[in-house]
């Protein structure tokens, strides 16, 4: 089997000091700039996902619910968005990011980010890929014919969730190194493990 590693949204927002700090961020990062050192030779493929917001519409709230509305995070361009400092991105071969006019929960949402310009990019935040230039996360993984994909990163109950459901619909050997992934909470994390193994995630 092809295997891809894919690191969902290790981003400065989602850690401690973030405009949306998931708890155990920044260890989480660093945890898995270990496991690639330690890994990377087991992988065909790494690729990470960042939130990369432009207009997301109801996403964004002065009075959010913590559901479906958030505060503003991972602004297009802003330090915010920025992978962090302690997730070593050299093992990387592309980023993909979502959520630029909507709430972008799932990688597989994303689009690839200009070549030799990850993780920050060239564009400008309110530019955006033509379509004739769009490739996405799905599509990237079938071009190089990846049939198995392991996933970590921020946060278990929301974007992780979501990009290993997608994966599973997909049709990809589909498994999350818990370990390596950090909830928003201990309730919405139980239950989401819950949902991604009744779904056919293998949870490792």
């Amino acid at each position: 089997m092809t295997r891809a590693l894919i690191i969902v949204d290790v981003q400065n927002d989602f850690c401690e000091g973030g405009a949306l700090a998931t708890g155990g961020g920044a260890e989480t990062a660093a945890s898995i700039s270990d496991f690639i050192e330690q890994n990377f030779d087991h992988y065909d493929f790494i690729v990470a996902t960042q939130d990369w917001h432009i207009d997301p519409g109801v996403h964004f709230s002065d009075e959010p619910n913590y559901v479906d509305s958030w505060p503003v995070h991972c602004v297009a361009g802003s330090d915010g968005a920025q992978t962090h400092p302690n997730f070593d991105t050299e093992q990387v071969d592309a980023f993909f990011r979502k959520g630029q006019y909507d709430s972008g929960y799932s990688g597989f949402e994303g689009v690839a980010a200009p070549d030799l310009v990850v993780p920050t990019g060239d564009r400008e935040p309110t530019e955006t890929v033509p379509d004739d230039e769009k490739l996405s996360l799905d599509d990237w993984l079938s071009q190089n014919e990846v049939d198995e994909v392991q996933i970590v990163g921020i946060a278990t109950d929301h974007c992780v969730k979501a990009t290993a459901l997608d994966a599973v619909q997909a049709g990809y050997a589909t498994s999350v190194l818990v370990d390596l992934t950090a909830g928003v909470s201990p309730d919405t994390t139980e239950q989401a493990l819950e949902d991604l193994e009744a779904a056919g995630v293998d949870l490792k």
